[in-house]
Parts: structure tokens; sequence; C-alpha cells
């Protein structure tokens, strides 16, 4: 009688388990499909959302034009201004750099090898085309003598013989060839002289002067100031020695500034240019451009400028810093809010009014910036209404 009380006891304990999860099943089962139904449900709502929002829509677009709804929550976000048109110069500001005009700068190195023997010049002191720097005496100078004398005196030995034989041929008894050899004799003497007379021209030296030893004056090149001097008597300088004498005529200076090259368009019909000086504040010096670079500087995109200033009363001195500022004539140019010019990838714009609540994208090309007032160049005329304020609330309208 045990062992089937024991049987029972099991099989009623998996009656109860399998009723259990027959019940759990089905409320699964159920609970599934109350979730199947809630999706389809919010699914056909969102299906139905999107016509909603093109109802909604603050705008609407036809042929690139932006009509504001009647019922437009953006309509009082929407600022706009008339533009204005005004007379305005373009301006340019750059740094510069003061540099003595090439012609008129000369680095004095000596000729050749030699002692220096006497200097004629001190810092400071103003020179003239011809006047004696200093005095060297080189091996090299004395050779170049001796050549141009023995080309002299062989050059006036060939035209005495050539005249003697034209002479003897004339009186019947001289020989053709003879005065053909001394013809040809005069005219290698001759260039032998040119070429020595030529070398010692170099050296400013006049060849009908020279005296066989004499030492050579170095004589100034150019008309100018003595800048910088390190003449040392009975210094021995070398062929390659660095310039000993400097001479700079400063009464002219150039400017060396740099423009961007999207700015050379104004470049060109710029009329004034004003240097200022750290040195003089608020004193500006009037010059004028010389010459603008045809080469781009691929580092820094920009074109070198050359501007020439008077430099009379030497406020100018070569390395100095110095601000440019390159001024245009007057123009009409058109002005509009900053506020208003929008940018994307590919251009600038404006949104312009067409009509009571219709406006429309307009490219426009501005130049710059005057306080809170942008320059248009192009795009706009000088009669248009722009959005000054909320042109971002029509950035979706396509």
């Amino acid at each position: 009688m045990k062992p089937i009380q024991k049987f029972k006891c099991c099989n009623s304990s998996y009656s109860n388990h399998k009723i259990k999860n027959h019940f759990i099943t089905k409320n699964c089962i159920t609970m599934i499909r109350k979730l199947l139904v809630v999706g389809l449900c919010f699914l056909f709502a969102f299906c139905k959302q999107k016509p909603i929002l093109e109802e909604e829509s603050p705008f609407q677009v036809t042929d690139k034009r932006i009509t504001l709804r009647e019922d437009s929550n953006i309509k009082t976000r929407i600022k706009t201004a008339k533009v204005s048109q005004e007379a305005f110069s373009f301006q340019l500001v750059t740094a510069g750099v003061v540099k003595a005009i090439p012609n008129n700068f000369a680095e004095i190195a000596p000729p050749f090898a030699g002692r220096i023997q006497k200097s004629f010049v001190r810092v400071g002191q103003r020179v003239q085309v011809g006047t004696p720097l200093f005095e060297i005496s080189s091996p090299d100078y004395f050779e170049a003598q001796k050549e141009y004398l023995d080309a002299r005196q062989e050059f006036k030995q060939a035209e005495l013989h050539l005249k003697r034989q034209r002479d003897l041929l004339a009186n019947g008894v001289g020989i053709q060839q003879e005065v053909e050899e001394a013809e040809t004799e005069f005219i290698t003497s001759k260039a032998a002289l040119t070429q020595a007379s030529a070398a010692l021209k170099i050296f400013s030296v006049e060849p009908k002067k020279v005296v066989l030893g004499q030492p050579l004056i170095v004589r100034a090149p150019i008309a100018g100031e003595i800048i910088d001097n390190t003449i040392v008597l009975g210094q021995y300088i070398k062929e390659d020695a660095e310039p000993i004498a400097i001479i700079a005529a400063l009464e002219k200076v150039w400017i060396v500034g740099k423009v961007k090259e999207k700015d050379l368009n104004h470049l060109n019909k710029m009329h004034q240019v004003n240097i200022e000086l750290s040195a003089y504040p608020g004193e500006k010096l009037v010059g004028k451009i010389h010459h603008i670079n045809e080469i781009v500087d691929e580092e820094t995109r920009s074109v070198e400028v050359l501007v020439e200033v008077d430099n009379q009363d030497r406020r100018f001195k070569p390395g100095m810093y110095v601000n440019v500022h390159f001024i245009d004539q007057p123009e009409q140019v058109i002005f509009i809010p900053t506020k208003a010019l929008m940018q994307d990838e590919e251009s600038s714009f404006v949104y312009v009014k067409k009509g009571p609540d219709q406006y429309q994208r307009t490219d426009v090309v501005s130049a710059g910036s005057s306080g809170d007032r942008t320059i248009i160049i192009q795009g706009l005329t000088a009669d248009a209404e722009v959005i000054s304020e909320g042109g971002i609330y029509l950035l979706q309208a396509k």
C-alpha cells in the first residue's frame, strides 16, 4: 500500500507542474500579441506624421522663392533692412621693411689681394662718384700695370713700323708683303692694348695716368654716404674678402610690403600709400607704388610690393619695420548688416525680400567689413532689402 501512495503523490506533482507551464505560456502569447498591436499602432502613427509635418511647414518654396505661411511661427523672428550705398575707400594694411634702393647702394670690396696703405673716408662722410676711398698695394695690380705699359709700347712700335713700310711702298722701294705683315702686327698689338686698358678701367683707373709700381686708389662708384667702414691701415686683404666699405644714397628708399593675392584687384587702383613709423606715432608719411612683383610667394600666398618714399630727413633706416596703408580712391559701394551675410561650403549669400513674406536666396561677393557692416561688391542693387536677422530659419528651404 505504501508504494502505491508514493506513486500517486509523484503523479500529482507532475500534473501541477504541467498545468502551471500551460498558464505561463498562454500569458506570454497574450503579452506578445498586445505588444504587436501597440507596435503597429505606433508605426501607423509615425507613417501618418510626415504629411502632418509637411502641412505644418512654416514656408513653401516655388521657383526658388520662399513664401512664409500665414500662420508661420517664424514671421516674428525675421527682420529686414534696406541696403545702403555710400562712398567708401578700400584700404589694405600690411607690414613693411625699409630697404635701400639697389642702384643707390654699393658694397666696396678690394679688387684683388693686397695691403691697405691709406684710408680717405670715415663713416657718415658724403662722397661723389670718383671720390678716393682707400689705397691698396698689390702684386696683381703691379702685373696689370706692367701688361698695360708693355702693350702700349708694343703698339707704338707696331704703329711706327706700319707707317714706315707704307712710306717705303709709296716711294717705290717697299714690298707689299712687308706692308701686310706690318698691318697684321699693328692690329694684334692694338687688340692687346685694348684688353690691357679694359683690365685697368675695371678698377676706375685712367690707363694713360698709370705709373708702374704705384698703389691702386679705389674710388666711389656712386654718390652717397659712407654708412659702414671697416678699413684698417696695414691690413692684408684677400681676393674673396667681405666688403670693407658701404656707400648708400638714402635720399629715397623702398618699403617692401606684402599683399595677399586676393587683394591684388584693389591694389592696381590704389592712388595713395601712407607709411606709419613707430618712432613717430600719429605721423603719416606718403609714398607711391614703384613696382608690384609678378611672382606669388607659395608659402604666404602674397605678392611683394615696392613703395618708394622720400627720405631727405633720414627718418627711414634700412631694416626698419613700418606699417603700410594702401588707400583706394573713394567709390560707391553697397553695405549690408554683417548678420545678413550667410555662408555655406560653396558661396556667400543673403535672403532678398521680393514681396510681403517672400524672400529669395541671392549669391553675393563681399569685400571685407567696416564695423558691423559688410561691403558687397557683387550680387545686390542699391534698392535691395535683405533679411538682417532670422535668415537661419530659412536655411532648410531648397
